[in-house]
C-alpha cells in the first residue's frame, strides 16, 4: 500500500455510493475535489459533519468543488443514514457517499490507521485540483469533527495560489493581504502586483489578494 504524498495523482477508482456507481475521475471531471472519509454509518460526530458538508455546499459549488465522502458501510445503509442526517441536521445531504465495504478506497487511500482502528478508516480529507493532483491532506481522529470554515480557506488559498505567484500568510482568509513568491523579486513584485508591494523584509513581500 503505497503512500499518498502532496503532489501525487489521487487514484482513481469506480464504487457503489448513495447515488449509484461513481467513477472518481469522470465525476470530478474538469472540477476541483474534495474526499472526505467517515468510520461508519450512524456515528454522532458524522452525522453533524455530513450535515454541515450539505449546508456548505453551495459555497463549495461557488469555487468549483464537487464533494465526495466515503463510510466502510453499504450504500443501504448510507440511505437510511442520510434520513437521519436531513432530520437532525434540517438539511438534504446532496452529494454522493461512497459505499466502501470492501475497504477497497480505503486501502487504496491509506485511510485505516491500524493503532487508531483495524476496521474503521480516520477523518481523512483530499483536495483534489482538476489535473487529479493531491493538493492537501488532512488527518483527523474519529473523536474530533472537521472544521469546514477551514477546508473553505484551504480551498481559496490552493485557488489563489495556483494562479498567482503568491503564497498565504497564517490564518489568511480570502481578501487579507498575501506574500509574495520568494521565486521573484521585488522589482518583478511591483510589476506584476499593480496594488503595491510592502517589502518588510528581503524574504517577505506583502502585497494586496489580487483577487479581492
Amino acid at each position: 500500500m503505497a503512500t499518498i504524498r502532496l503532489g501525487d495523482k489521487a487514484p482513481d477508482f469506480t464504487a457503489d455510493s448513495s447515488m449509484g456507481t461513481i467513477n472518481l475521475y469522470d465525476y470530478l471531471g474538469d472540477s476541483w475535489g474534495i474526499l472526505f472519509s467517515h468510520p461508519a454509518d450512524f456515528t454522532p460526530v458524522c452525522t453533524t459533519e455530513l450535515g454541515t458538508a450539505a449546508n456548505f455546499k453551495p459555497e463549495f459549488d461557488k469555487r468549483n468543488v464537487k464533494m465526495l465522502a466515503l463510510s466502510v458501510d453499504g450504500a443501504a445503509s448510507h440511505n437510511e443514514w442520510i434520513k437521519d442526517i436531513n432530520e437532525v441536521q434540517k438539511t438534504t445531504v446532496n452529494f454522493p457517499i461512497i459505499a466502501d465495504e470492501d475497504k477497497k478506497v480505503s486501502t487504496l487511500y491509506d485511510m485505516i490507521h491500524p493503532k487508531a482502528d483495524s476496521n474503521l478508516t480516520v477523518r481523512s480529507v483530499f483536495i483534489i485540483a482538476p489535473d487529479k493532483s493531491v493538493k492537501l491532506i488532512l488527518t483527523y481522529p474519529a473523536s474530533t469533527g472537521r472544521n469546514f470554515y477551514e477546508l473553505l480557506r484551504v480551498i481559496d488559498s490552493l485557488q489563489l495560489t495556483a494562479y498567482h505567484k503568491v503564497a498565504t500568510p497564517a490564518n489568511w482568509e480570502h481578501g487579507n493581504d498575501v506574500v509574495v513568491s520568494p521565486a521573484i523579486s521585488t522589482d518583478e513584485a511591483k510589476e506584476m502586483f499593480t496594488k503595491g508591494v510592502e517589502e518588510i523584509k528581503p524574504y517577505l513581500r506583502m502585497t494586496p489578494d489580487p483577487t479581492a
